[in-house]
């Protein structure tokens, strides 16, 4: 029986472990290969057939687009599914990847439920989630019959907030409603140009100046913050408690702009800390430690540039 075959690439090592994750827990038995930039999926789907590719856009070496446009120029490979996960959602980006012949598009920071939505429906289209039905039905026993009940039928969609990148509904592959969904895993211009109300006095009274406007994204909700500290490594950032509390060890990713040319960076990340900033249970004020998981180097030269111009320009505060 033909095993039904995943590429999962993507630079960030713990972005890669998240999707695999999710995958393994969804679908028992798929096979899954992984790369850690464009350059090695190449070579790797220069030597074997795939019948789903999971793709970052933004990588060393080759980018997920380039490698999108190599993979459609192959002979036979205009059908399989090619799944850009990426927070890369601005419209300019989608109709890149429209043009270049993407499936369909997860904006970080997703969801498993929204993952394993898009992957699903990739299959489908594919027409390999019945080759896995059967294979794990044959592998792995009525547990396996059960999960594959419950992936088919038993466990509906969840419906996924306005701010979180939702399932495309548009059965066309590489079709724009598809794509589209992912979009407003990007604050929209009016969010991001949000400023939140400073943290009252006593909160940070001991603490570095506050300074450097950014946006913190997970999965579901998006926090305006400030940044207190910034390293290559990581960030300490403010924000007001929202409808939930971000989670330790959740992805996330952080949108730090700079004012000289007004660009921004989408630095991939995960939760590492989260402190009150207040000695109460209804704390209003959060200090979150955001760690980098990105190993762009073009990402660590923006970076680099913040931190630079945060001592001259007062606007970003370098960690010790």
């Amino acid at each position: 029986m033909a095993k039904v075959n995943v590429l999962v690439v993507d630079d960030a090592p713990f972005i890669r472990d998240l999707v695999k994750k999710a995958l393994r827990s969804y679908f028992p038995g798929l096979q899954i290969e992984e790369a850690t930039n464009g350059r090695k999926a190449q070579q790797l789907l220069s030597r074997a057939s795939f019948d789903l590719i999971l793709c970052d856009w933004e990588m060393p070496e080759m980018s997920g687009l380039e490698l999108l446009e190599w993979f459609r120029a192959q002979p036979d490979k205009d059908k399989v599914p090619f799944v850009m996960v990426t927070s890369r959602g601005d419209k300019d980006n989608v109709v890149q990847a429209i043009q270049a012949g993407v499936s369909d598009y997860v904006g970080k920071p997703f969801t498993n439920e929204q993952l394993i939505a898009k992957v699903k429906k990739a299959l489908h289209r594919a027409g390999k989630l019945a080759d896995f039905q059967q294979r794990s039905a044959t592998t792995s026993g009525g547990m396996a019959k059960d999960s594959v009940s419950a992936l088919m039928g038993g466990r509906p969609a969840e419906a996924s907030p306005s701010k979180a990148a939702a399932p495309g509904s548009g059965a066309a592959t590489g079709s724009m409603a598809a794509l589209t969904a992912g979009r407003a895993a990007s604050p929209p211009p009016a969010a991001a140009a949000a400023k939140p109300a400073a943290p009252p006095a006593a909160a940070v009274k001991g603490s570095q100046s506050v300074s450097g406007q950014a946006q913190l994204r997970v999965a579901g909700e998006q926090f305006a913050c400030v940044v207190k500290t910034l390293s290559l490594r990581d960030a300490l950032v403010v924000v007001r408690r929202g409808e939930r509390l971000p989670q330790v060890f959740e992805s996330g990713v952080l949108d730090l702009e700079q004012d000289g040319d007004k660009s921004v960076a989408r630095i991939n990340g995960y939760i590492h800390a989260v402190v009150a900033m207040e000695p109460k249970v209804d704390c209003e004020w959060l200090k979150v430690t955001v760690k980098f998981v990105d190993q762009d180097p073009e990402k660590m030269q923006y970076l680099s540039r913040l931190i630079a111009s945060g001592t001259a320009q007062s606007h970003y505060s370098p960690s010790a």
